[in-house]
Order: C-alpha cells, then structure tokens, then sequence
C-alpha cells in the first residue's frame, strides 16, 4: 500500500484497461470501410474535410466561404497541430494527437480519484465509457476539447486561475467548455477564475486575429443551421413522417437535416428551450447556499446536459463531452450526479447503434430508426432533468437547514454547571 492509502492493483488495471481499449477503437478505425462500421465515413471526415482545412489554415486564413466551417478560431490551431508531428501522415498525426489527449484525461482522472477521500470510478467511466463509441472518437477533435474541460474542473480547487484559464481555452475551441466554470464557488474563486478566464481568451482571440484572417467567419454558418436529424427535435419530426409529414432529410451544414413544413418552428423553440436551460442555470447559481468540493464538477456535467438535449444538433460526438464531464464528477464522493453518469453511459452505448450502425435506418425515417432516437435521447433528456434536480437539491437551501439540524447540539443543562464551576 502506497503512502495515498491506494493498492497499485486498481491503477494497474486501468491501465491495462485503457491500452486494451485503445488498441481495438485503432483497430476499428483501420477497418473502417467495413459497411457495418460506417463504409469509410467515420475516418473520411479528418482525411477529407480536417485536411482541406488545414490546407486553407496554412494560407493565413480561416475557411471563410466553407458552409462547414463551423467552429470558433481555436479549433484552428487545434487542426493544424497534426502538421507539427514528424514523419507522420496527416491523419496518422491527427489520431496520435488525439489518444495523447485522451491518455492525458486518464492521468488526469486517475491523478484526481487517487487523492484521499476521492474515488477512482471517474477513470473508470472515461476507460470503459469511450469505447462504447467505437472508433469514432479517434477522428473527431472533441477528446482534445474535452482535455481541456476536465482539466479545467479538476484545476479549480487548487488553481482557480489555471481553471479558468483552460476553460477559456476549451472555448475558443468548441464553445461548450465556457461552461464549466459555471459552478466555481462564490466569492475569491469565482472572481479569480472568471477574470482570468476573460483575459486568457482575449489574449488567444487577440494572437489569432492577427495570425489568421477571417476569425469570426464561423458565426455565419452556425446561424444557418436547420434541425439535424439526431437532434430531440429532429426525433420529434421524423416521427412525425408517419403521420403524413411531408418533410425529408437532406445533407447541408455537414449533417443530416430535415427540411419541411414547421421546420422553423422546431428550430425556434430549441432555441428558446435553450434559454430557458441558460435561465435555469442562472437561478439556480443565484439560489444554491451550499457548495462542497463536487459542486463545479456537477454544475459543469448539468450545464452541458442542459445545452445538449435543447440543441438543434446533438452529433454522436457529443457523447465524448459527456463521458469526460461524467468521469470528472465520480472522481468525488459527494456528487450528486452518479445516475445521470449512468444515463450518459447507457446513452452512449444506444448512440453508437444509431450511428454508424443503423444510421441507414435513421435517415430512411423507419420505425426502428425513430425508436433509436427516441431512446437515445430520451435516456440524455432523463439524465439532464435528473442531474438538474439532484444539483440544486444538493446545493439549495434545504440541504443548509438539514446540515444544520443534523449538527449536535450543545447540552443547556450543562451550562450552569460550568458557569457554577468558573465563578
């Protein structure tokens, strides 16, 4: 037994766990063509697309006119890292970049659930939970973003700065990482993490600016983009092809949408399911009186649930975000968010069903298809509800008045005793 009060035996087989797992999403993604798999469409998108990119990156530019341009400027320096690596093919470079940052988030998880009082399950969800998405997270760059999440969360309690630091990175990134300094506690720690999460990302915004044209051209793709297919309202309306809608699918923005009457409207109110999402979060920063060291890592988890299950999109890369948020909040003992993890978990497994499995499914509208969707994303919506109910139970006033209750309280009839004995 090491001086953590750890046996090296479960880290052992984690490790062995991960190198095991990894080695059979590489050998998935080197039989990627197999029509079961997907027919090359997974691996296509960094051969293809990320390299197109990083031929225009290289000119000084951001790819101003591509409707598949999508993504905030840091994603940019994010694809042109593979063209760092020696000796290395583009997309060779690009997975190799890709399992580092995802050996990293282990290190990190397993650094995190080591420590006395933590738990080594948060590892053991991101271990186990990646490979239920086949090989798909080999060629997507959402483990890179999630690096810089779940490294954000677990810095935090010691470094508010560096925490807020790498969330602002994760940001420029993808977006979606702003999120998790949602649950910094109030007072020092917010202010410190906030402030230098706003000046770490004008600082990057700032130097790519001026080393590539065209920084914000993504903003106009994003505002074009319908309902994707696998989207809740994308559910919503393929079930509604079999009562008569005249709607169909059609590929534009990089993804399957459907087009058709009340497609707008669909959109509109994801939209304004989204806000509502962003003005509970709010009220809840706003009303929770209790926070322990599980509180950011539950906030961040809650909040991504949140603007996930409302999103027009819901890609089945999303699921990586997930799992890292998900792992991060079991590495403590006092989450509240160990059935949403489960939910995610299981999400994930019927995610990598729906794509690439039965994609085909999907698309052509059948039942089976729409049924995927519906459990998928059922099983997200369940697991964002729950996790927004079990956070602001854990952090509402309730908790403060049970803690309280809970404390011992002083014997009465011994006070005159002692005042009798000191006088």
């Amino acid at each position: 037994m090491n001086g953590l009060g750890v046996t090296p035996g479960p880290v052992l087989r984690l490790t062995v766990g991960w190198l095991a797992s990894r080695a059979l999403m590489l050998w998935l993604l080197a039989h990627d063509s197999s029509p079961l798999l997907s027919g090359g469409s997974v691996a296509r998108e960094v051969g293809r697309l990320y390299f197109h990119w990083y031929g225009v990156l290289e000119q000084g530019s951001y790819p101003v006119h591509d409707t598949l341009w999508q993504y905030p400027p840091g994603a940019g320096a994010v694809l042109l890292a593979p063209g760092l690596v020696p000796g290395l093919t583009y997309v060779q470079a690009f997975v190799t970049l890709t399992l580092a940052a995802d050996a990293l988030i282990e290190v990190a998880l397993v650094r995190a659930g080591r420590r006395p009082g933590r738990s080594l399950l948060g590892a053991a969800m991101w271990t186990g939970g990646l490979p239920l998405l086949l090989h798909l997270p080999l060629a997507r760059y959402d483990v890179q973003v999630t690096a810089f999440a779940v490294l954000s969360l677990l810095a935090l309690a010691r470094s508010p700065r560096a925490g807020g630091v790498l969330g602002a990175l994760g940001a420029l990134v993808k977006g979606w990482p702003a999120l998790v300094l949602l649950g910094t506690p109030r007072g020092t720690a917010t202010r410190s993490a906030w402030t230098w999460a706003a000046g770490a990302g004008a600082v990057a915004l700032g130097m790519l600016s001026l080393s590539f044209r065209h920084p914000l051209s993504f903003l106009a793709q994003q505002g074009g983009r319908g309902v994707q297919i696998e989207s809740l309202g994308g559910t919503a309306l393929n079930l509604a092809r079999h009562a008569g809608w005249s709607g169909r699918p059609r590929y534009q923005y990089g993804a399957i949408e459907l087009v058709g009457p009340y497609v707008p409207v669909v959109a509109a109110a994801s939209l304004a399911l989204t806000a509502l999402a962003f003005g509970l979060l709010v009220l809840w920063r706003v009303r929770a009186r209790c926070w322990n060291e599980a509180t950011p890592l539950d906030a961040a988890l809650c909040a991504v649930l949140l603007f996930t299950v409302t999103s027009r999109v819901i890609s089945p890369q999303y699921m990586v975000w997930l799992l890292g948020l998900a792992g991060a909040c079991l590495t403590s003992r006092h989450t509240a968010q160990r059935p949403a993890a489960a939910f995610v978990l299981a999400a994930s497994a019927l995610s990598t069903v729906v794509y690439p499995l039965c994609y085909g499914q999907v698309i052509g509208g059948s039942w089976a298809g729409c049924l995927l969707m519906l459990g998928r994303n059922g099983m997200l919506a369940a697991a964002a509800v729950l996790s927004f109910a079990r956070l602001w139970r854990a952090t509402g006033a309730s908790k403060v008045k049970s803690e309280q209750r809970a404390q011992p309280r002083p014997d009465s009839n011994r006070l005159p005793n002692r005042a009798l004995s000191l006088s």
